[in-house]
């Protein structure tokens, strides 16, 4: 784990477009027409390939792996100073 628990910049705009996607998805069942998230996803993969190599290692994984739901919960806990 890192010592350091302040988000980054990158970090933050990553936790801003996984709080976008949340809220799009939860509109789905009722949305008409349906959102487009593809722009969403496109931004993450961005700023997933702008984290450093030294970034938080389980944060790096679950982006790559598009667990979206366990990146956003890293990063809200860091962003509360919880790790």
């Amino acid at each position: 784990m890192l010592s350091c628990t302040a988000v980054t910049l990158i970090e933050q705009q990553i936790l801003d477009n996984l709080m976008a996607l949340e809220a799009s998805a939860a509109k789905m069942a009722d949305a008409n027409p349906k959102p487009d998230l593809l722009p969403i996803f496109s931004r993450l993969d961005e700023l997933a390939r702008q984290l450093p190599a030294g970034a938080e290692p389980d944060l790096l994984h679950y982006l790559h792996r598009k667990s979206y739901q366990k990146a956003c919960a890293l990063l809200r806990q860091r962003q509360r100073g919880n790790i």
